[in-house]
């Protein structure tokens, strides 16, 4: 599907919200964590925990939606999230490659002599199921991708090709989370510097976007997708460990470089929409 009149503008009012609904609830926590301010208690209980903050794409999806499409432009973006209906090779790619990626980098760090961080997952084994399900729908997927793959990059890849499109998503992406640096929070993502992030989601939304032209544009793979990338560092503790880290990194531009190689940049797809 190509996109024309105001559906092939700069996804700008998607950004705005989603940014603004996000770091309505995430700068006052980072402020306050970093010691900047004193919340009041009334506002201290509305963004305790910035579990609102995660809706901020979902949300300026829809809007950009209504406002580009209408009620029409809504109804195809909550069918893309329910479109099931793909090649069962795609299902396996998007629930196996993020995992064997983090997996394999595992590896690599133990034979190269790294102590790896305990699982919490393998060691309370009956939780692995459980958190994939808790991770698809309040973990990140269900609120962010309607909006990452859904409105940025199906807007951006009709402009600059599909790799363009991904890279710049993914950089707009990872930035979206920068005040979450400066809150006291437990993820291994955020407890790092915040370059290491933005090469990951830079990465993996050139995954996700050749996922999601070779599945018809469904939404619901790239929810299953997103999901397993953080499913998977709830597994493999490897990005905890510096060698861990740079085998993250190697085999995610590897696993890159060969998919442009091999359905080419513009489209990351062989085949037509």
């Amino acid at each position: 599907m190509t996109l024309t009149g105001k559906e092939a503008r700069f996804p700008w009012l998607f950004f705005a919200i989603a940014f603004g609904w996000a770091w309505a609830f995430w700068v006052p926590v980072a402020l306050r964590d970093s010691g900047v301010v004193e919340l009041p208690n009334q506002i201290e209980k509305l963004v305790a925990g910035g579990s609102f903050a995660a809706w901020g794409p979902l949300i300026g999806a829809i809007i950009a939606a209504l406002a580009s499409g209408g009620a029409g432009g809504v109804k195809d973006l909550l069918k893309s999230m329910v479109r099931v209906r793909f090649a069962a090779i795609w299902y396996l790619v998007a629930l196996a490659l993020i995992p064997a990626i983090l997996g394999g980098s595992q590896l690599i760090a133990s034979f190269a002599g790294e102590e790896i961080p305990a699982s919490e997952a393998f060691a309370n084994p009956i939780s692995i199921p459980f958190a994939f399900v808790w991770i698809f729908f309040l973990g990140g997927p269900l609120q962010e991708e309607a909006g990452w793959r859904g409105t940025s990059t199906h807007i951006l890849q009709e402009k600059w090709g599909a790799l363009v499109a991904s890279l710049a998503t993914g950089f707009i992406w990872g930035l979206w989370h920068l005040p979450l640096f400066f809150m006291e929070r437990e993820e291994i993502y955020y407890n790092q510097p915040i370059w290491g992030l933005m090469i990951s989601t830079m990465l993996l939304s050139a995954l996700l976007t050749w996922v999601y032209n070779n599945t018809g544009r469904s939404l619901f793979a790239m929810m299953l997708m997103h999901s397993s990338w953080n499913w998977a560092n709830y597994l493999f503790t490897s990005l905890q460990t510096d060698t861990g880290g740079l085998a993250f990194f190697g085999l995610m531009i590897l696993t890159v470089v060969l998919i442009v190689v091999l359905a080419g940049p513009e489209r990351l797809s062989r085949k037509s929409d």
